[in-house]
Parts: C-alpha cells; sequence; structure tokens
C-alpha cells in the first residue's frame, strides 16, 4: 500500500474510535492504516461506485484484513446501522457533495464526523452549528491546494470554539486555526486580503470578504 499524503495523514491523526466508517474510501488506504496504527479496532468502507468498490476490497484483502474492515456497496452512511461506528470519515469531496451526504444519513449519524472538503469550509462549520455539532479539532494539510480537516463532536449547548472570535473570520478560516496562529492559517488570510483588495468595491460582495479577512488579521495579529 502506498503511504498517506499529507492530507489524509491529517484525517488520520483525528480519528480514534472502536469502529470508525470512511464513507467514499477509493483505495481504503486510510482504514487499512488506521488499523495498522491501532487507532481503530474495526472499520467500515462504504463505496457507491463498482471501480473503488473493486479496488477496496482487494485493497483490504492484500492486507489480511478481511475480518476487521467490511467493505460494503452503497450510498453515504445508508449501508450502516444507527450506532454502529462511533466515528464516520468523508475526505476529497466539495462540500456541497458532503453535506448532502450527511443530511441524507439521519440516525445512522454517528456522534464523531471527521471532514475533509476539498473547497467551503466556512459551509461544513455552519452545518455543525446548525445540527448539534462542536468543532473540536481542525488541521490544515498541504497539498494541490491548502486542505482543511475537521473533526466535529455531537455535544449540546454552544460551541466553546467560537467563545470571544469574530464569528465570520471563525466560520471563513476556523476558530481554532484563528485561536492557535497557526502559520497556513495565516498565510491563507493574507492571501485573501491581497487577492480581495484588488477587486473590493463599496457594494460588492468582496467589500464584505475583505472585511472577515481583515478581521481574521487584527485577531491573529492581537
Amino acid at each position: 500500500m502506498p503511504s498517506l499524503d499529507a492530507r489524509l495523514e491529517a484525517v488520520l491523526g483525528l480519528v480514534h474510535a472502536h469502529s470508525h466508517a470512511d464513507i467514499g474510501s477509493d483505495h481504503a488506504s486510510l482504514p487499512i492504516e488506521l488499523i495498522h496504527r491501532g487507532q481503530i479496532v474495526r472499520g467500515v468502507i462504504v463505496e457507491l461506485n463498482s471501480g473503488p468498490l473493486l479496488l477496496a476490497r482487494q485493497n483490504v484483502r492484500r492486507a489480511g484484513l478481511q475480518d476487521r474492515i467490511d467493505v460494503r456497496a452503497g450510498d453515504g452512511f445508508s449501508p450502516l446501522a444507527p450506532g454502529e461506528v462511533q466515528s464516520a470519515s468523508l475526505s476529497g469531496m466539495g462540500a456541497q457533495t458532503m453535506l448532502g451526504i450527511l443530511d441524507r444519513a439521519g440516525e445512522t449519524l454517528p456522534p464523531a464526523l471527521i471532514l475533509q472538503p476539498n473547497d467551503s469550509p466556512r459551509r461544513v462549520r455552519v452545518w455543525a452549528l446548525a445540527h448539534g455539532y462542536h468543532l473540536s479539532a481542525e488541521r490544515l494539510a498541504e497539498g494541490h491546494w491548502t486542505y482543511p480537516v475537521l473533526r466535529l463532536e455531537q455535544r449540546g449547548g454552544p460551541d466553546p470554539a467560537y467563545a470571544g472570535l469574530p464569528l465570520d473570520a471563525a466560520l471563513r478560516y476556523g476558530p481554532h486555526l484563528l485561536g492557535s496562529g497557526d502559520p497556513l492559517a495565516r498565510r491563507q488570510v493574507w492571501a485573501d486580503i491581497v487577492r480581495l483588495s484588488k477587486v473590493a468595491a463599496p457594494g460588492r460582495p468582496a467589500e464584505g470578504d475583505l472585511a472577515v479577512a481583515q478581521a481574521a488579521l487584527s485577531w491573529l495579529n492581537r
């Protein structure tokens, strides 16, 4: 099996559960490595398309983990029973696709989610606030672009991660990343300021986006 890239290493670092599902696993590298490193005891892979499904089954068999990883055909969480897994990961897809899968999951949604959207992490953070999930950890990983990786946990009450932060900036760039002064987040904020400063004008959407980026930079420089 090939080694995990920085993106999947970041996802792997936020998984810790007895039973874990990887939705849209493709080559099965992530759940296989989770077993090898002792971060999960049992894994479930869900694949919709026949090609990735066959590849996942082949790789699980080659790893000798048929008794530890179950590979299932299906759409999203539909092959899972409620309460079957404690956490699930979705990675390498657009935020709209990801949120559609989560919205269709119903009672099969586990109490912990590790999500790596390829775009619009703000939409994922807004979804979490609306559905009773707290943002317990987040990371950025470098690759073709900068990938956000979020760990969400089902909890009651307001999410303390956002306390004291400018909300729009925290939703756009991540409350934990802003709070820690993450260098990749700082670079992302500065790149947005440079880009948006060229196109922002009164009444244009870029004006509001620039204000959010400037609020984030002010927080980072406090």
